[in-house]
């Protein structure tokens, strides 16, 4: 497939018991290279539910799941973790970050668990950070940097190992409007300069619409907004 990312009728279906519940119906999606797409819906259409799928995070019911030509559907967990460390970066609400670690320590963790020794780990952390405007900030810890400036050292750490696609999930759900532009920001200029390209969930209209194509989750079924 010419897509960095894409799904073919996929489905998703949870078991409790004897109680099935279909969250995804059909979705189909292509991603393109350097390509910005926006998912908006209401809370519990799906939207989250599709990103951990085109993470290769669960496994879908049925349909299909290629990320850079790879059919992470047929892999193994341990084949579908690779992958991600490879192609996806990955970007939450929350921060996530290492409370203890300065916002250099954290942004060079993947590369260290890569394999990359300390100071040329530090060094491409270093250069992300200033990337993203952080370079006054890289030895602060998490309690010392304001809620913008965590979520842009969360992206920083997403794209150190250099991925092809971030899949972000509400990464401005818990910044003021400031913020969230900054961060939004943040994630167009990486697309446009490294060629990354970006699947948001978002429930902010406004954000979404700065994407180059905005889609709709309704029921678990995806549609062109």
């Amino acid at each position: 497939m010419d897509a960095i990312l894409a799904c073919r009728n996929l489905h998703k279906t949870y078991q409790d018991g004897g109680v099935s519940t279909s969250v995804l119906h059909g979705a189909d999606f292509a991603l393109a290279q350097g390509e910005v797409v926006a998912i908006v819906g209401a809370s519990g259409s799906g939207k989250s539910t599709l990103l951990h799928l085109l993470g290769g995070l669960d496994e879908p019911s049925q349909g299909e799941v290629w990320l850079a030509g790879h059919a992470i559907h047929h892999a193994s967990a341990n084949q579908r973790g690779k992958l991600r460390n490879r192609y996806m970066g990955f970007v939450y609400q929350f921060h996530h970050l290492l409370p203890e670690f300065s916002a250099l320590e954290n942004v060079a963790m993947p590369l260290l668990i890569g394999g990359k020794c300390i100071a040329q780990a530090k060094q491409q952390a270093q250069a992300v950070l200033v990337s993203v405007g952080l370079e006054q900030r890289l030895h602060h810890k998490p309690s010392a940097l304001s809620g913008g400036e965590r979520q842009r050292a969360a992206i920083a750490r997403a794209v150190v190992t250099q991925p092809r696609c971030i899949l972000a999930d509400e990464p401005t759900g818990n910044l003021d409007k400031h913020n969230a532009e900054q961060v939004m920001q943040v994630l167009l200029d990486l697309s446009c300069e490294q060629s990354v390209s970006v699947v948001m969930v978002t429930h902010d209209v406004h954000l979404a619409q700065q994407a180059q194509r905005v889609l709709h989750m309704d029921d678990g079924r995806l549609s062109d907004a």
